[in-house]
C-alpha cells in the first residue's frame, strides 16, 4: 500500500482555485523563518510568493511597508477544538468566530478534530465535520480524526484516509473511560495499520481508569471544588500513559506524537526515547509554559475558569518544559483552545463552565488561547532568551507544518510556498484582556498581564485578512488542506 506522499504544490495549487490577480508588495520588514533572518522585500501573487529581494520594483503591486515588524510565516496551531462537544457541552466558539480569532493572532492555518461516534465509520465522520466547518472556517484547515470506536470495519477504512483524503494523523484517547478512552489493543492496532502508509497517532496519555478512581473518592470525601479536577490527574499518571504509549508505537514499529504534555515525568520518557533514536514527538501548551496550579487556589468557582486536562502543574515544571522546547525534546507549541464561557449567559448554559458548579467532575474541561499563542511566546520566551527568533518562528509554524504534512506549502517564507504572512511589531505594548480578544468566550486565562510584541498585519494565501484591529477576512474562505505523510519529515 502506498504511503501518503509530501504535499506536491503544482497539484494542490491548481485544486485550490485561486483566481485571485492581485500583487501585493511587501517593503523593508525583517524576514524570520525557522533558519534564516534577514531584510527584505516580498512580492504575493496568486496566493503564493512569487519572489523575494532586496529591493524589489514592481509599479502595478498594493504596497505595504513593513519597517520595524518582523515578517513571520502564517502560525499553524495543530490543536484546537472548534464546535467541539463533552456531553451536554459545547465549545462557545464556532468554526468562524474561533479561526477569526485565530488570524487575529497570526495563525493561519489550523487543524481541528472530527469527532467520531461510537459505530460511526470514519468517512461519516469527516464528512460530518467537513459540512459543519467548510462554509464557516475564515483560515485555511485540516482535522485530526478522533477514534473511539475501531472494530475491523473502521480499521479497513484508514488507508483511503490517509491515501484518498489525506486525514494522517489519528487522536486517541488513554483518558475518560466509558466516553473517549479506547484500550491498549486498539491503540496498537491503528497504529500498525496507519504507520507503514504515513499515517500517525496521537495520543492524549493519562492513565484513565486510575484517575476514575481518585475522582470517584474525592466526591465521597465531599470534595467538589475545581481545585479538585487538579489534585485528582496526577502527573504521575500523565507520565505512566506517555511511557505506555511510547512502548506500544516503539513494538508498533511507528512514530508516535503526544499532545498537550505537562509534566516533567513524562518529558523524561520523552527524552529516553528519543535518545534511542525512536520517532517520538510532543506538543505543549502556552498554558503550562506560563501559568501553575496556585490557580486553582483562586475563591469560590474562579478556579473553574483553569479546569482543562492536563492540569496547570506546579510552577518549577515550567524550567523542564522551556528545556524540552530548546533542545527540540517537544517539538510544537500548540494551543488546545477548547473555550467555554465562565458566565451562564450570554450564550446558555450548555456553552458554560456553570455546568459544573456542583461538582468539579462535571466542569467542561478545556481552555481558552487560540489569539495568545504567538504573542505569549515571543514575550515569555524571545524576549526572556529562552528561545531565539529562528526557534520560536520553528515551534509556532515550520515544525507544525513538517510534522503534519503540509510543509513547504505551509510553515515557511519561500519562493512557490502560500503567501501566509505576518508582520508583528516586536516593540509594541499591549495588556491582554477578554474585552479585546475576538473569541466568543468571556474570559482570558492571562486577564490583565502586560506584554511586548503586537499581531499587525495578517495575509492568507496573499489576501489582507487582519489590519491592526480591523478584520476584512471572510467566512468560508479557508481551504480544507489534504495533507502529506505525518510525523515523516523532520
Amino acid at each position: 500500500m502506498r504511503q501518503a506522499q509530501p504535499p506536491d504544490l503544482v497539484r494542490m495549487y491548481r485544486i485550490s482555485g485561486l483566481s485571485s490577480m492581485t500583487k501585493t508588495l511587501i517593503t523593508g520588514g525583517r524576514i524570520v523563518t525557522a533558519v534564516d533572518d534577514y531584510v527584505a522585500d516580498i512580492l504575493l501573487e496568486n496566493g503564493r510568493i512569487e519572489a523575494i529581494a532586496r529591493q524589489l520594483n514592481v509599479t502595478d503591486a498594493e504596497r505595504h511597508d513593513a519597517s520595524g515588524c518582523l515578517v513571520l510565516p502564517g502560525g499553524i496551531d495543530v490543536h484546537t477544538h472548534m464546535e467541539g462537544v463533552q456531553g451536554p457541552a459545547v465549545n462557545c466558539d464556532s468554526y468562524e468566530t474561533g479561526t477569526i480569532a485565530a488570524a487575529f493572532g497570526g495563525t493561519t492555518t489550523i487543524i481541528d478534530f472530527a469527532y467520531q461516534n461510537r459505530g460511526e465509520s470514519a468517512k461519516k465522520t469527516l464528512d460530518d465535520r467537513l459540512a459543519l466547518a467548510t462554509p464557516q472556517v475564515a483560515i485555511d484547515f485540516s482535522f485530526h480524526l478522533i477514534l473511539t470506536d475501531v472494530p475491523p470495519a473502521v480499521l479497513s477504512e484508514l488507508p483511503d484516509m490517509i491515501e484518498r483524503e489525506g486525514i494522517t494523523s489519528f487522536k486517541m484517547f488513554m483518558a475518560y473511560p466509558d466516553i473517549l478512552m479506547v484500550d491498549d489493543a486498539s491503540i496498537y492496532r491503528t497504529m500498525r495499520v496507519v504507520g507503514d502508509r504515513g499515517g500517525m497517532v496521537n495520543l492524549h496519555a493519562e492513565n484513565g481508569p486510575v484517575i476514575q478512581v481518585l475522582i470517584e473518592e474525592a466526591l465521597e470525601q465531599g470534595h467538589t471544588s475545581p481545585k479538585y479536577h487538579s489534585l485528582t490527574r496526577p502527573r504521575l499518571m500523565e507520565a505512566e500513559a506517555v511511557h505506555r504509549g511510547i512502548r506500544l508505537a516503539e513494538l508498533a514499529e511507528v512514530p508516535v506524537y503526544i499532545v498537550h504534555l505537562s509534566a516533567p515525568e513524562a518529558l523524561e520518557s520523552i527524552v529516553a526515547a528519543r535518545d534511542r533514536g525512536l520517532p517520538v514527538f510532543a506538543e505543549t501548551c502556552p498554558h503550562y509554559l506560563f501559568l501553575d496550579d496556585s490557580e486553582y487556589e483562586r475563591p469560590g468557582f474562579e478556579a473553574a475558569k483553569f479546569v482543562m486536562t492536563p492540569p496547570l502543574r506546579a510552577h518549577d515544571c515550567q524550567q523542564h518544559l522551556w528545556r524540552g522546547l530548546r533542545f527540540d525534546d517537544l517539538q510544537i507549541v500548540a494551543t488546545d483552545h477548547c473555550p467555554f464561557c465562565f458566565n451562564e449567559q450570554p450564550l446558555g448554559l450548555r456553552y458554560s463552565k456553570q455546568l459544573g458548579r456542583e461538582s468539579f467532575a462535571q466542569i467542561p474541561n478545556g481552555a481558552p488561547g487560540v489569539e495568545l499563542r504567538l504573542v505569549l511566546l515571543y514575550d515569555g520566551g524571545v524576549r526572556t532568551g529562552k528561545l531565539n527568533l529562528n526557534r520560536f518562528v520553528q515551534l509556532t509554524a515550520t515544525a507544525p507544518a513538517k510534522m503534519f504534512g503540509i510543509f513547504p506549502r505551509k510553515g515557511t517564507i519561500a519562493v512557490g510556498s502560500d503567501a501566509d504572512l505576518v508582520l508583528f511589531d516586536p516593540e509594541r505594548k499591549q495588556r491582554l484582556s477578554a474585552s479585546t480578544q475576538h473569541s466568543r468566550v468571556d474570559y482570558s486565562m492571562f486577564e490583565g498581564r502586560e506584554v511586548t510584541g503586537k499581531v499587525m498585519k495578517v495575509f492568507a494565501r496573499g489576501e489582507l485578512i487582519v489590519d491592526g484591529d480591523r478584520w476584512l477576512g471572510r467566512a468560508g474562505r479557508g481551504e480544507f488542506l489534504q495533507r502529506g505523510a505525518s510525523g515523516q519529515i523532520l
